[in-house]
């Protein structure tokens, strides 16, 4: 995987976790203001959409994780 597949994965983790904790009809339901952390990481996919500039992307980066397959 690059890191534009890990964002997308990444990213769909945290909006379903933090719907999941800010939900009131969950079971793992925990405060509304959870569905906040929702928000910021739409607004985030939003200005990476604009920008291609992400903060996971630079940790990502950091970490080694490979900006574009490799072509044979």
């Amino acid at each position: 995987m690059i890191i534009n597949d890990w964002i997308h994965a990444i990213a769909g983790f945290f909006i379903l976790a933090s719907l999941a904790l800010g939900v009131e009809a969950s079971p793992i339901f925990h405060s509304k203001y959870w569905l906040l952390f929702t928000a910021f990481v739409g607004l985030n996919l939003l200005q990476f959409g604009f920008s291609k500039k992400c903060p996971m992307g630079l940790i990502l980066k950091a970490l080694g994780i490979p900006e574009s397959r490799q072509q044979n």
